[in-house]
């Protein structure tokens, strides 16, 4: 009997095959394709406390390898998606994690505290809720004169231990590749009380429309993700694994069974995956069955067998 299962701070995941962030919505279109509750589980769609419109102009563009996205962080706001979308939520049978940005660090804390309380109460009433928040510290940082909180430790401290402070919930902290040590942000994430880190964010790049002479961005630049960056992703992830006794969550390139078995023998607890689901609209399945199949010719009974081996 083979075991997919794996536990971070108590969340349950049926599987390590979880949805990035920003590429699967809420589930709803996808859950019309195929069975989403074969995931083991979803990182929703970025939200920040005030619905926000999104960056103008191109907001996607296909590279060799992979893709470039500058969509902005477009999202309905944290009251929306408790209001829309957690009753659709309630009805899933896999771990929902609510990925959390922000402008401020008072944004921060106000989102998590509202969906805190929206999980308490759904929980009083017996019915599900958001099982653990991903912190995404990858958003301009107003009050430090547009730098982004996930670049330096300091700043990131800051915001990590606030929301700790905020909210109950299980933890996880997003990182940025951008990072200006990514080992020394995931040891950070640990010191102050964080259940597990996610990584890597996109990495800034661009692309040049030669004919305009201009970025094909309003932005400038643009988050590059795909198959292009997984073996710089999976570094990280084998060095952040080492250092931290914190789940990890690895993501990056990921598009097939070997990727997440890659992903596992570094040291990841799951892993999420985006762009693929571009790629393939029902990426999620194809992966959990790939893994299934994967472990049973190789004979490998449980991922723990596997976790961290290299």
């Amino acid at each position: 009997m083979i075991d997919l299962s794996c536990s971070i701070a108590g969340v349950h995941f049926k599987n390590p095959v979880v949805m990035a962030s920003g590429t699967f919505g809420f589930g709803r279109e996808y859950g019309s394709l195929y069975d989403i509750n074969r995931l083991g589980g979803i990182s929703g769609k970025g939200l920040t406390l005030h619905p926000k419109e999104g960056n103008h102009g191109i907001r996607v563009f296909e590279t060799p390898s992979g893709m470039l996205n500058s969509v902005g962080l477009e999202n309905p706001g944290v009251a929306s998606f408790l209001r829309e979308e957690c009753e659709y939520w309630a009805g899933l049978k896999l771990a929902r994690i609510a990925n959390l940005g922000g402008n401020t660090l008072e944004e921060y804390v106000e989102g998590a505290r509202l969906i805190e309380e929206d999980a308490l109460r759904r929980r009083v009433s017996g019915n599900q809720a958001v099982d653990m928040i991903e912190l995404n510290i990858s958003c301009p940082n107003v009050r430090a004169g547009g730098m982004a909180y996930g670049i330096k430790t300091a700043v990131a401290r800051e915001v990590v231990r606030e929301i700790r402070q905020a909210t109950t919930l299980p933890l996880m902290v997003k990182l940025s590749p951008n990072a200006e040590d990514i080992v020394q942000m995931a040891v950070m994430c640990e010191e102050e009380g964080a259940d597990a880190v996610s990584l890597v964010n996109t990495f800034s790049a661009m692309k040049i429309d030669i004919y305009k002479r201009r970025s094909v961005f309003d932005n400038l630049y643009a988050g590059l993700s795909g198959p292009a960056i997984k073996p710089i992703a999976l570094r990280m992830v084998h060095q952040v694994s080492k250092a931290v006794t914190l789940p990890v969550a690895g993501m990056g390139g990921i598009q097939s069974a070997e990727d997440i078995v890659e992903y596992i023998m570094a040291g990841a607890a799951v892993v999420q995956v985006g762009t693929h689901n571009f790629v393939h609209l029902r990426a999620g399945e194809q992966l959990v069955d790939g893994l299934q199949a994967f472990m049973e010719r190789e004979g490998i009974s449980s991922l723990d067998e596997i976790r961290g081996v290299v």
